[in-house]
């Protein structure tokens, strides 16, 4: 059901949970679909939490992305700061980039942590000329 101002927060965390396993695992939103007999709009509405999962398609997913429905309904998750994590996660390009973190030389991990960081953080010299 959707709240006045949009989603409700359980479903888009859930669909966030099911984003992050589904990219984690390198499956497109059609391959998840088609194993589970639904068209990609339909995972794709599922993901931002537009549509509520009912509880045989959640077990569904949960078994082609080889986790636990309490994985994706968030009952096996330590603390709300997990939501937070999850939806970084589900940024595109963060798993990826967190892949090639982990794959990286400390020295390239150094670098790679410098180089985002400088990205981020606002340009104190732009104020200077």
């Amino acid at each position: 059901m959707n709240t006045p101002t949009g989603p409700d927060p359980i479903d888009v965390a859930v669909g966030t949970r099911i984003r992050v396993q589904r990219r984690h695992l390198k499956i497109s939103q059609d391959e998840l679909a088609q194993a589970l007999g639904l068209t990609f709009q339909q995972v794709q509405k599922y993901e931002r939490g537009a549509n509520r999962v009912s509880a045989s398609m959640l077990v569904r997913i949960a078994a082609r992305l080889h986790t636990t429905v309490g994985s994706l309904v968030g009952e096996d998750v330590v603390a709300e700061q997990d939501v937070a994590m999850l939806t970084a996660l589900s940024t595109p390009g963060a798993i990826d980039l967190l892949r090639a973190y982990s794959q990286a030389t400390p020295k390239g991990r150094k670098t790679i942590l410098t180089v985002a960081k400088t990205l981020v953080e606002p340009d104190e010299t732009a104020g200077a000329a």
